[in-house]
């Protein structure tokens, strides 16, 4: 009788200093590993440092997804382009992005964070990224995957980490390629991004935006750095 051959996943594979100086110098050859305050080097709550940089790196990933998708979403609706049915047909138009926000009703501004805290939720739940054969970021885990909705009762089409199967097409060296340009465009926008808040707010403050039409905005776009949550009533 043949032995039986237990076989074992591979161990989680953890980010040191040396590989994020590395992944740096590949994301931009010229400027390399910028770290000033030395936050690669830290420990946060105590645990590894292997464990922080999953979390850094996790959170410049969902930032620069968040930025690039707030980037183009501006663009949209500061050039008053609506879904042609109700309620969007009805908003009004002439107006800055940011104004747009402040008129929404309070139930549709908490229906937006709801929706983004569920998903924060499901990101982060362990035992959601284990059915999908993952783990968490702080663990091992791919930073930047999002899971599968397979565990929903109610079936989803789609999942938000990969919607139309690219990936699965992808050869390994393309993937490493486009998920280097996923973190230079989410840069990009984050820049980006602010500046159109900054050029809205103080016309002329970013001279490549100065004389492109952006509307202006009298409210504080600082609120949500302030503790003031009036943002949302």
């Amino acid at each position: 009788m043949a032995p039986v051959v237990q076989s074992r996943a591979a161990a989680p594979q953890m980010m040191d200093l040396d590989g994020l100086k590395s992944q740096a110098k590949s994301l931009n050859p010229i400027v390399g590993y910028f770290d000033p305050l030395n936050l690669g080097g830290g420990e946060f709550w105590g645990d590894s440092n292997a464990a922080t940089i999953g979390f850094l790196r996790e959170a410049e990933i969902k930032h620069g997804r968040v930025a690039m998708a707030g980037f183009v979403g501006y663009i949209v609706h500061a050039n008053d382009i609506r879904f042609p049915w109700k309620p969007f047909a009805d908003a009004p138009s002439g107006v800055s992005p940011q104004a747009l926000w402040d008129g929404l009703p309070e139930v549709a501004k908490w229906q937006i964070i709801l929706t983004i805290g569920f998903f924060e939720f499901w990101r982060e739940n362990s035992y959601i990224l284990s059915t999908d054969g993952e783990a968490h970021y702080m663990r091992g885990g791919k930073p930047g995957y999002f899971p599968t909705f397979d565990q929903l009762p109610h079936p989803v089409p789609f999942n938000l980490f990969d919607p139309f199967g690219l990936q699965s097409k992808m050869t390994p060296e393309k993937k490493a390629k486009s998920l280097l340009a996923e973190i230079n465009n989410g840069r990009a926008a984050q820049i980006g991004l602010f500046g159109f808040l900054c050029e809205s707010q103080i016309p002329g403050s970013v001279p490549p935006f100065a004389g492109i039409g952006l509307r202006p905005y009298d409210g504080n776009i600082m609120i949500p750095f302030q503790g003031d949550f009036s943002l949302l009533g």
